[in-house]
Formats: C-alpha cells, structure tokens, sequence
C-alpha cells in the first residue's frame, strides 16, 4: 500500500494539482484504506469504488486539458447519509428511507465537487441523527477506532470514525446539538460548527426543514489538521441559491483583541478533572502565544438548552411522533421517551416563545463576545461515554444530557464552535471547545492552531 491516506487534504491537493500524483491514484489508495479499515468500525456505509474511479479519472483528465482543478483537488472526502448525494440513499439511519435516492445534490456536495473533491463514501448516523451514539437498525453500529468500548459519538459519528482511521482526508457531518463537535472529541479529530447561513445545505428529496432546525442545523467539516479544516470550509462555504440562509459574509473578519475568556464549569457544570486540565493546558498555550485569558463566567446555556428541545421536539409531536413509531427502531423509542420526560410538551405557544426568548440569549452572547472575542469551554463535562450509556440504565440519559450542556445550549444562538483534539497519540480522546461570534470561524481557526499545532495522526483501528 503507498499510504497517501495518511496525508493530509492540503498536501494531497497540492501534489495533484502539481501533476506529481494522479487523483485516480489517491483514489484507489483511499479505496484500499476504506478496505482495510472499515470492516472494524463500520463508518462508511455506501461506498461505489467505480463510482470514486470515475470522479477520479475524471479530474486527471481536466488536469491533462490545463484545466483548473480547485483547491480540494483530488482530496477524498465522505458524505454523511444524511444528505442528499445524487443516485444515493438519504437514509438518515432509517429504515423507512433505505429506497429515498436523491436526484440532486446537496449544496454541500456541490461544493465539495466544485472544489475537487472526489466523494469517496457516505458515512453512518444514528436513527434520526438524533444521538451522540452512531447506531441504528439499518446500517448497525459504528464503532470508535481509538477504543470500541467508547462511543464514536453522534450523530456525525461515522464521520469522524472514519477520519480518524485514515478513511479519506476530510469528511462532512451536520450539527444541531453537537453532531460534528461531540464526535470529533469523541474519535480524537478536529469539528467545526459553523455559523448558520455559513454552509449552504437543502435536501430536495425531503420535505422542508422545520423552523427549528433551519435556525439550529449546519453542516460543517471535520479534519485531522486544523488547516485542512480552513481548506474544507472555504470549499464548503461557497455560494448556492437553494439555501435561502446562506449568508455572503467574508471568510476572514477584521482584527480582533486576543483575549479569550475560559469557562470550566459553565452555570455549575460538573467538570470531569481530565476536561479540566485540558482547558487548562490549552489556556496556557493561548496566553504563551501572547493571548490574555480570563477566567469568568459564561452567557446562559441551561435555558437556551431547554427551548432547544422545545424546538427538537415541536416537530415530531406535530405528528404525534409517527415516524419514530413506523420505524419501531427500540434504541431510538427509548431516547425519544427520555427526552419526552426532560422536555414536557409546552403551551399552546411554545414555539412562538422559544423563538422570542432565542434573540434576547443570542443579544447576551453577542455582547459577551463582544468583549471575549474567544471563548474556551469543555466540549462535554466529562471524557467519551462508554457507547450506548444513554440508554445503558435508567439514568444513564440524564447524565449524558447534563453533561452535553455545551453541546445542545449554543446551537440556540446559531453561533460557531470548534471541537479541538488536544490528546494527540494517547488513546483515550480528549478535547477543548472554542466559541466565537457570528462568522467569525477565522477566530475559532486561529485560536485551535495555537492549541493543536501538528496535525492528528490517523489510526489502525482497535478490535477487540
């Protein structure tokens, strides 16, 4: 095996654009990793090998005719099965949509293409995308590559299982309540939520999105290195007139004070000492870089992490939870009857108010980061769950929920985090979260390069 597979997105672009590599031989190496690695963890869970061939060869054939390529060219990138790929199922982990192939591409993946990327795969979600665990009835379950008794993480957890084993360079994943952030901490690799209307998205083999999730879902990369991931997200980023959302605004915002302010236990979080110390080491690294750093309290996240399940839930109580009931998946019955019982159904205007209540949350934010332009958080109160704990005992939910604060409260605002792998070769995973303002993913990136300056190494995947 050549093993490009371990070179990051940059590099690989670099030496296809240059001609000193072939996309079609980047291809068949990531195809020959994919082989290797994925019968262990179960990460990709549709992959055409002629298909990646075709976009391959393909490439080197613009490349032959002087043709641009772009700056992902070549790069080997997955797909979550939760967005629409042309002549493929957007399963979303269901059952009942095994047979729903799209005709069109998601703006994403247009993106991605247009850049050069070649669509190596598409990776697993759990039923829904609905948990921080990668399980579901129809594709089974992904497992951690770093340790399969951890949870790969959810609900972009075939995304980052897959990136960390070395299956492709790049991978997308989508974020409501921490899908991109919680599996990258989880697997060791590096997420980024991007601000909502950064990234456009649209699923034409789905109905509309309901409000809640237009306000709070974005897709965004995940990445080995923290420049591949300004790579991936200036690729993603590009624009597209499906997405009403999608916003104009520049990749780089004007120069802002390096200050950051460090929450350890955000509104009397429990902390886990391993999280701690981690946020601790990284503030070290932001003041020895000339950074000032503070100590303080955040904004609320408890209450915009109460009106999120408002909104989650508003939807699928509309129609009397049918679909969860048509799939009859037990995995996925028992999350949605813990949520029912940590989220009761609100008055008759719920929605109407948890939308108020959002700008008077994202007005307090915003005058925070105003003044911290930067802030460090855990991603999670404590390490990666076992898999499965949340629905391992009966109390087992309530403790991953609690310990998610960060996770499931800042999507509310529709600002951007970044999940930092900070544990680099050590095999259990650990991470830091960094929060900035509304498009200012520049903050986030400088900052996370400061923290995680060399670049994760891929792993073999652990069997037991």
């Amino acid at each position: 095996m050549t093993e490009f597979w371990r070179l990051g997105a940059a590099e690989l672009a670099d030496r296809v654009t240059s001609g000193a590599l072939s996309a079609e031989a980047v291809a068949r190496d990531a195809l020959e990793r994919l082989e290797q690695a994925n019968p262990a963890i179960n990460a990709v869970v549709d992959c055409q090998p002629e298909e990646v061939l075709r976009e391959a060869r393909a490439l080197d054939a613009r490349r032959a005719a002087g043709e641009a390529l772009g700056p992902l060219a070549g790069v080997p990138v997955t797909i979550k099965v939760n967005a629409d790929q042309a002549g493929h199922a957007t399963t979303n982990g269901l059952r009942l949509q095994r047979d729903l192939i799209a005709k069109h591409d998601n703006p994403v993946v247009t993106n991605l293409r247009r850049a050069g990327a070649v669509i190596l795969g598409r990776t697993n979600t759990p039923a829904f995308s609905l948990r921080w665990f990668t399980r579901n009835a129809l594709h089974g379950n992904t497992r951690n590559p770093r340790d399969p008794a951890l949870t790969p993480g959810g609900s972009s957890g075939g995304a980052a299982a897959s990136l960390a084993a070395g299956i492709g360079a790049l991978a997308h994943g989508t974020d409501i309540g921490g899908s991109i952030r919680y599996p990258a901490y989880a697997c060791g690799v590096h997420g980024l939520r991007p601000t909502l209307g950064r990234v456009a998205a649209f699923n034409a083999s789905s109905p509309e999105r309901a409000i809640g999730a237009q306000l709070m879902a974005v897709s965004g990369p995940l990445a080995r290195s923290i420049p591949d991931l300004r790579l991936a997200l200036a690729a993603m980023a590009a624009p597209d007139a499906r997405d009403p959302w999608w916003v104009p605004a520049p990749l780089e915002g004007p120069p802002a004070p390096r200050r950051a302010a460090l929450c350890v236990r955000p509104e009397g979080l429990a902390t886990h000492p391993a999280v701690e110390a981690a946020l601790r080491a990284a503030a070290l690294q932001l003041q020895e870089a000339g950074w000032t750093v503070a100590e303080t309290p955040c904004p609320p996240l408890r209450e915009p992490a109460r009106l999120q399940a408002v909104l989650w839930l508003a939807e699928s109580r509309r129609g009397g939870n049918r679909a969860f009931a048509e799939e009859a998946e037990p995995e996925s019955l028992a999350v949605l009857a813990a949520m029912e019982r940590l989220a009761p159904p609100s008055e008759q205007h719920g929605v109407a108010d948890a939308l108020t209540a959002r700008a008077g949350f994202l007005r307090q934010w915003i005058a925070f980061l105003e003044r911290y332009p930067v802030v460090l958080l855990p991603v999670s109160a404590e390490p990666p769950f076992v898999d499965a704990l949340d629905i391992a005992t009966p109390d087992g939910f309530e403790r991953v929920v609690e310990a998610q604060l960060t996770q499931v409260g800042l999507p509310l605002m529709g600002l951007p985090g970044l999940s930092v792998a900070t544990s680099g070769d050590a095999p259990a995973p650990m991470g830091v979260q960094l929060v900035a303002g509304r498009y200012r993913e520049d903050l986030l990136l400088q900052a996370g390069e400061i923290i995680a300056p060399e670049p994760v190494r891929p792993v073999d995947p652990v069997t037991v």
